[in-house]
Formats: C-alpha cells, sequence, structure tokens
C-alpha cells in the first residue's frame, strides 16, 4: 500500500484512480455477493478497462447534483466535527493498491478515518431514526477499514436544514467488529479486478 497526499477531485488525484476501483463503488462490486456480477458491476468493470487502455477518465463516468452538494458542504461538516469531537482532521489523500484504492474524507490521528455525506433532509432524517450509518454506504466504509488497515471510520450525515444539535449525525464502525465482512470484499473484488482483466482482453483481442 503507497499512500498519497493530494486533494480530492484534483487532476493528480483523478489519475492515481485510472483504472483501479475504488471504495466510492465497492457496493457496486458486493451486489448479489455469491452469485454473478449483475450489470452494473459489469458497466464499471468496461469503465476501469477503458481507462486503464486510454490512460483518461471514462466518459460514461459521472457526478450528479448531489454529490456536487456535498462537495461543497463538506467543510463545514468537517468543521463542525473537529470542533465536537476535539480532533483535527487531515487530507484523506489517497491509499493506492495497485489494482484498487481509496480515498476518505480525512484522516484522524493515527487510528481513523471519517466519510462525510452531506445529505437532503428525508435521508438525513431516515439516519436519525435508524440510529446507526446508512446502509447504501456499508462497503464504502468498510472498504475504508480495508484499504487503509486503520481501527474505525466515522460514518457522518449532515444536513443544514436540521436544528444545530442534529445537523451532525456521527456512527463509527470498529475494525473488531467487520472482520468477517472485510473478508467478503476482499475475496469478491478479487474476483471483480479479475472481470476488469476479462474485459480489457476482450477489447485487446
Amino acid at each position: 500500500m503507497r499512500w498519497h497526499n493530494v486533494q480530492q477531485n484534483s487532476e493528480e488525484w483523478e489519475k492515481l484512480r485510472l483504472g483501479k476501483a475504488t471504495a466510492s463503488n465497492f457496493g457496486l462490486i458486493m451486489a448479489n455477493d455469491g452469485n454473478a456480477f449483475g450489470e452494473p458491476a459489469k458497466r464499471y468493470a468496461l469503465q476501469l478497462a477503458l481507462e486503464i487502455i486510454n490512460n483518461q477518465k471514462a466518459e460514461f463516468s459521472f457526478s450528479n447534483q448531489h454529490m456536487e452538494r456535498g462537495h461543497e458542504q463538506e467543510p463545514i461538516a468537517r468543521m463542525l466535527y473537529e470542533n465536537q469531537y476535539f480532533v483535527d482532521v487531515t487530507n484523506g489523500g489517497f491509499f493506492d493498491l495497485v489494482d484498487y484504492g481509496d480515498s476518505p474524507d480525512g484522516l484522524v490521528n493515527d487510528d481513523g478515518v471519517i466519510e462525510v455525506k452531506s445529505v437532503i433532509a428525508p435521508t438525513h432524517y431516515a439516519t436519525l431514526k435508524r440510529n446507526s450509518f446508512d446502509p447504501s454506504y456499508r462497503w464504502q466504509l468498510i472498504g475504508h477499514l480495508d484499504c487503509t488497515n486503520r481501527e474505525w471510520v466515522d460514518f457522518i450525515s449532515y444536513c443544514s436544514e436540521f436544528p444545530p444539535d442534529t445537523q451532525l449525525i456521527v456512527h463509527r464502525l470498529n475494525r473488531n467488529d467487520y472482520l468477517e465482512d472485510i473478508n467478503k470484499l476482499r475475496n469478491r473484488r478479487a474476483d471483480f479486478i479479475q472481470l476488469v482483466q476479462k474485459t480489457l482482453t476482450t477489447i485487446q483481442r
């Protein structure tokens, strides 16, 4: 593993990610675990294969309005988190593991990472009622634990529309509680990387 001290969404960060399966997409890989990969995973494998061939970001990778909103409000959520827990959050950078990698939203001391989601009110309210992390991001969070080899990840849900005392919801996942899931991810990801190579071979045949 090699850690690169680069800023998310920078040109250097984009180049480091080319052709690599990243934690934000591990949910695609883990869908239908134990069965054949579905169409979303196959589409992702094609994207990565084309990135390897062309050495540039695939045209059909995308961002949407919610993603842009998240990027804009993430610094606010990070500041609130630092003030609430009396910690300094440093740059998450990029953890490069050759065929895959990970970009947590920040590092905390030597043992933790954070994942910030700036969300709309209904999503935040569902997390508040659930009293746990949003399951939509389960495999991204477990991916953080796996790829960074750190002891915990804090899932942070932020919504500015809520009262100050509930704008920030934090749920911690400890590595020792998810060892079985980490192993599942590793096995499934290895199969997915083989799918990427198979897709690459088919294109270049």
